[in-house]
């Protein structure tokens, strides 16, 4: 069993020590981590240690126990705190509820009390854990929700909702095969029927075509869609289109001879992948809807109703936000790869001229705005002179199209990515020029430089780490122990002098940091030159 971490805090070591000795941590579920004889210490504890308990005395040196318990919330909210006082006093325990205190001990500090203590907060710390940490409960409740979740997911899928390069990745998820290559998507309805036996209707036929469809080199998969069922065929190659409309004929006639159901089919076009299922679908409920106009036949093909049929383009509302996502904050390969696809869609429609430079211009156009957005100059982007009017004609080739708006792509790609660099580093220095400026004052604190850059302090913390490895409260202590070694070595100012020169207002304090800094007092580092 993996205990839970306690960090300990009190000015008495002889209080510090009695509860080490007292307590049977092993025995309550806990192990003590480490112990502090002052806030400031504690704070530097806990952020290192990341206890799941910390234990309190109020009146400390440097950082009394409110203090610390307000700095805990902000940065360990999910820590149990426990306060001890010497004090019975209202005031002291309304701040420490305000402050999500867990519990309040009043001195002398007992034993059997403080075990009492800890027994409940493990009782709430284990609830948090199952709550948490219950994988097998929550991986049965997934596995007996995966037939569900897989409807949905060919749902999404037929619908467009799922990103092209999600696929794959969600359809393993949910133990499902669609390899790419030649697809076709069919749509089965049913003439009739009363709307009780609709479920029941959809389902016989959909165990009806699973059971008896018979292709040579074809994968079938059969999914309740929308009150019809969608058939979801692999071919092995696009001629074999006008086999599966055969197969699909004497299945429905098969259908009314063991079924008793008249059953009517929409085909759309073979298609190249998962991805492109939604525009098949389309087509297939385009065919099935010609069933009111045709005199015979049960099995329609949009490719023979539509024999002249060019399709449209348009860029969805979901293309348009994946290709925004990758430029913002995708790799410069994803996002060639996003405009190559689209041109790639244009090639195979063989759309006429009018519609690939319609079709070319919304993604111009995505462009154009993206850059708009953030500040950008169109001519930075698109070259000099570019004024938003620009023709597919302009262009000697599909080919030459294509690597100019993977071109343009990858140049507003490139710029934003420059700009996200430079503003992380940009406020990175402000925070330190604010320090340098600052860090002599006392009350110097992580919300009055957040306050200053208008930033969050978690926000903050987290980008002044990842640009300095250092935390805000180690930087400061840094420059100001640098300032105090130089002052030691170049003025024979006192200590006490040469600690307010830096921030610090208590003279013991600023001797007890500079020690655990360069491992020798003021006194001694002055006596030495620091050698």
């Amino acid at each position: 069993m993996e205990f839970y971490r306690v960090l300990l805090a009190d000015d008495e070591e002889e209080i510090r020590e009695g509860i080490r000795r007292k307590i049977d941590w092993g025995k309550l579920g806990f192990t003590l981590v480490g112990s502090a004889e002052n806030g400031m210490e504690a704070l530097e504890l806990a952020e290192q240690l990341h206890p799941d308990v910390v234990l309190t005395d109020i009146k400390m040196p440097y950082m009394d126990g409110l203090e610390l318990c307000r700095q805990l919330k902000q940065f360990l909210p999910a820590s149990k705190i426990v306060v001890f006082s010497g004090f019975d006093d209202f005031e002291y325990a309304r701040q420490a509820i305000g402050m999500n205190v867990s519990e309040y001990i009043l001195k002398p500090i007992n034993a059997p009390e403080l075990s009492q203590v800890l027994s409940r907060l493990r009782e709430q710390l284990d609830q948090q854990r199952l709550e948490h940490e219950d994988m097998e409960n929550l991986r049965r409740k997934y596995e007996e929700s995966l037939p569900i979740l897989r409807e949905l997911f060919y749902t999404r899928l037929l619908d467009g909702r799922i990103p092209p390069d999600q696929i794959q990745e969600r359809a393993a998820r949910y133990e499902i095969e669609l390899p790419e290559g030649c697809w076709t998507v069919a749509l089965v309805l049913a003439d009739g029927g009363s709307s009780k036996r609709d479920e029941l209707q959809l389902l016989s036929i959909q165990a009806f075509f699973q059971r008896h469809f018979a292709l040579d080199g074809c994968i079938l998969y059969t999914v309740l869609y929308n009150e019809t069922i969608a058939l979801l065929i692999q071919l092995k190659q696009k001629s074999q289109i006008y086999g599966l409309t055969a197969e699909l004929e004497r299945l429905c006639m098969l259908a009314e001879s063991l079924l008793g159901l008249h059953l009517f089919v929409g085909v759309g076009r073979p298609c190249q992948g998962p991805a492109q299922f939604y525009e098949s679908v389309k087509e297939a409920a385009a065919a099935a809807d010609y069933r009111v106009l045709m005199d015979s036949g049960q099995v329609l093909y949009i490719g023979d109703l539509e024999p002249n049929h060019s399709a449209y383009l348009t860029l969805e509302e979901d293309d348009l936000r994946t290709l925004s996502t990758a430029v913002k904050l995708g790799s410069k390969e994803k996002v060639a790869q996003l405009v190559s696809s689209q041109v790639s869609r244009v090639r195979e429609a063989r759309l006429s001229l009018p519609q690939s430079h319609m079709f070319f211009m919304e993604i111009v156009t995505s462009l154009i705005r993206l850059a708009q957005a953030n500040g950008i100059e169109m001519e930075t982007v698109f070259g000099p002179n570019f004024t938003g009017m620009v023709s597919i004609t302009d262009f000697r080739s599909l080919d030459e199209m294509e690597q100019w708006l993977v071109d343009c792509a990858l140049e507003l790609w490139e710029i934003l990515s420059r700009q996200r660099s430079d503003s992380a580093w940009k406020t990175v220095e402000q925070a330190k020029i604010f320090i340098a400026t600052h860090y002599a004052e006392s009350d110097l604190n992580v919300e009055t430089l957040c306050a200053y850059l208008h930033l969050s302090p978690t926000y903050f913390s987290t980008l002044f780490k990842r640009e300095t490895q250092k935390s805000f409260t180690a930087y400061v202590t840094d420059l100001r122990m640098q300032h105090a070694a130089q002052l030691l070595r170049d003025t024979d100012e006192k200590t006490y002098l040469i600690a307010e020169r830096i921030g610090y207002t208590d003279p013991n304090y600023f001797s007890y940091v500079f020690k655990k800094h360069f491992g020798l007092t003021p006194s001694k580092y002055r006596a030495g030159q620091g050698s």
